[in-house]
């Protein structure tokens, strides 16, 4: 075979790699997203059970001081 054969036949196997990772890439950092979003959906949900929990604590923390204050007098 020729320079010139192997030449063109190794530039269309480049040019046919580079199309097919065009076309359809690969999955990699799939996983790395999806467990930025998970870890974000955990954040907020930390958060919002935070905030019921001050707010059902500082509930009760105010009906007991009521109740200890009537007791009281």
């Amino acid at each position: 075979m020729s320079d010139a054969i192997i030449r063109a036949w190794l530039f269309g196997q480049a040019v046919g790699a580079w199309l097919q990772d065009r076309i359809n890439p690969g999955e990699e950092g799939e996983g790395v997203i999806s467990a930025c979003i998970a870890v974000l959906i955990m954040a907020f949900l930390g958060v919002g059970l935070w905030l019921a929990f001050r707010s059902i604590l500082g509930s009760a923390t105010t009906s007991v001081s009521n109740q200890v204050a009537k007791i009281g007098s």
